[in-house]
């Protein structure tokens, strides 16, 4: 059993009311140990590993029907009509959505349509194992990029176009200059200015994006890209500011968002991500600038071989790529610029967060006002295959159906009205009008929904499209270390249902197993009539009215 631990006021000032009616899980498997286990006991010697596996067992069990183990979830469904279902999802008990008096209205599974795996068929409708298709979505830039791509954002530069003062602190402070990374005539560019470090290191930020790519069905594919770096810059009297920068694409089998670890100078191994952008950091440095990444080869664009003053530009070819040991891989994309100290604008008159107004007023032109950026660009990306699949291939790179994409653009007759006649019972009147020859599993107006266990989603009709989605569903209480307790009314039964089960495993209690079982059953029995917390009060208000004659 657990006791109230601490004063009343820290009760009442935490975050954890009523939580005195609840026992942990750690404290079920402590008391189980004191009572059960130890010479002279019904269970003389057992590992705690043991008694946990069971309790977690018994937990389980005990959430499917006894325990108010009902979570909900709610969500504005987005225009895919589609739910994830919850990560400690077991089974639903009913989905619903809240209409504008914010009513539960109730929505009914349809057994008539789903959303299965299509094929890709040849044109002779013969199955096709063959993909030429790119399989790098929007890889010509010709829609929005942050629907597809993961982009590294773009950070400020070592360039100022203005000086601002802080008239509170009568401080002054750099209006800096930031770099960009956008889509320009169908193009993904890469826009950089100069930074400098304190030490008088010259640098420009180095930035990444990528995408995941479901490689499953491939044993090797070819990346093709288009790419352009920006030549030598000069100033007017010739001096070089910055020459060609670096632009790479390549494969690679570890996730940029999670698999990226690195040992800094420190000695420390840090996971580093695309967002990293500083190239010169005092321990880890950004991965966006390394080769190491592309574990399964890369291209790229530099210096042009033939002449030292331009920058590289066409297509290139990287061919041959073994995916065969792997069912994903991303797509990723770096670059960066190559200053020069020649670029750098020193500041003649005070500093950052100084009192003493900065001279000058904005960075030379080459870099300042003129916005001379470094670009780098690349476009027509495909990573395709002419060899083919080990398997049947998708006719559609999202996964969908015909069926489904059928039936989430099929406009239905489901009405939204929200009139209710009788606000304190909530009676619901629909439009007025009778139907005749329904089936009475589809008679209502509130839309449809299926779920797709394989895919772990909910696919709803498209009447529901932006509704507030209420899912209802039932966990089995191992989802977090918090929910991992266990009820008063029920603790009982958790005792004898870890008993029970120990008992029945083992040599030493097969003759009194058949004796707790009988326990274990009548501790659930007892369990859920408490739990099921009937009050009579309420019961007496409930059947008030139900006298009442029905005039026919």
């Amino acid at each position: 059993m657990a006791l109230f631990q601490g004063s009343q006021q820290t009760y009442y000032e935490s975050d954890y009311y009523g939580n005195y009616q609840f026992t942990s899980l750690n404290d079920i498997i402590n008391n189980f140990l004191v009572s059960y286990v130890g010479e002279n006991k019904i269970i003389p010697k057992i590992q705690r590993a043991d008694v946990a596996f069971h309790a977690q067992r018994a937990l389980q069990e005990l959430s499917f029907d006894t325990f108010k183990s009902i979570k909900s979830q709610e969500i504005v469904l987005p225009p895919s009509l589609t739910m994830i279902l919850p990560h400690d999802y077991v089974n639903y008990v009913k989905i619903s959505f809240s209409d504008d008096s914010g009513i539960k209205r109730i929505l009914y599974p349809t057994p008539k349509t789903s959303n299965p795996f299509a094929i890709r068929q040849n044109d002779d409708l013969s199955y096709s194992f063959f993909s030429g298709a790119n399989l790098v979505l929007n890889g010509d830039f010709d829609s929005n990029l942050t629907d597809t791509w993961n982009v590294s954002p773009a950070s400020n530069s070592g360039a100022w176009n203005s000086i601002f003062q802080n008239t509170a602190e009568t401080k002054y402070y750099y209006q800096r200059i930031f770099d960009k990374i956008e889509l320009d005539n169908e193009e993904l560019v890469f826009s950089h200015l100069w930074n400098e470090t304190s030490g008088g290191v010259t640098f420009s930020k180095a930035y990444g994006c990528f995408q995941r790519v479901d490689v499953s069905e491939y044993e090797t594919l070819d990346l093709t890209a288009t790419g352009e770096v920006s030549d030598r810059l000069l100033d007017s009297a010739s001096t070089i500011l910055a020459e060609p920068g670096i632009l790479r694409i390549g494969i690679t089998s570890l996730n940029p968002n999670t698999d990226f670890t690195f040992v800094g100078t420190d000695g420390v191994t840090r996971t580093v991500t695309p967002t990293n952008v500083n190239p010169l950091h005092p321990k880890v440095q950004s991965p966006n600038i390394r080769t190491d990444v592309f574990d399964l080869g890369f291209l790229e664009w530099a210096t042009d071989p033939t002449d030292a003053t331009k920058g590289e530009v066409g297509e290139k070819v990287l061919e041959d790529i073994d995916v065969s040991q792997h069912s994903e891989v991303w797509v990723y994309i770096t670059s960066q610029a190559k200053w020069e100290d020649t670029a750098v604008t020193e500041t003649t008159q005070g500093s950052s967060g100084g009192t003493l107004e900065i001279l000058p007023a904005t960075s030379l032109a080459a870099t300042g006002s003129n916005h001379t950026f470094r670009e780098n660009k690349i476009d027509k990306i495909n990573l395709s295959t002419s060899a083919p699949a080990r398997t049947l291939l998708k006719e559609n790179k999202d996964g969908n159906s015909r069926t489904w994409n059928k039936y989430k653009s099929h406009t239905e007759s489901e009405h939204t009205i929200n009139d209710y006649q009788d606000y304190e019972n909530n009676v619901y009147w629909p439009n007025e009008g009778e139907r005749y020859g329904l089936d009475g599993q589809y008679a209502q107006v509130n839309g449809s929904y299926y779920i797709d266990n394989l895919k772990g989603l909910i696919y709803f009709s498209s009447v529901l499209s932006g509704q507030t989605i209420i899912l209802d569903y039932i966990s089995d209480g191992l989802g977090t270390n918090a929910e991992m307790q266990v009820h008063k009314f029920a603790e009982e039964a958790m005792y004898k249902s870890i008993a029970y089960a120990i008992l029945s495993t083992s040599t030493y209690g097969l003759a009194v197993a058949p004796l707790y079982k009988k326990e274990k059953r009548a501790a659930i029995r007892q369990a859920k009539l408490r739990l099921s917390n009937i009050k009579l009060e309420e019961i007496t208000q409930i059947f008030r009215g139900k006298s009442k004659h029905i005039k026919h």
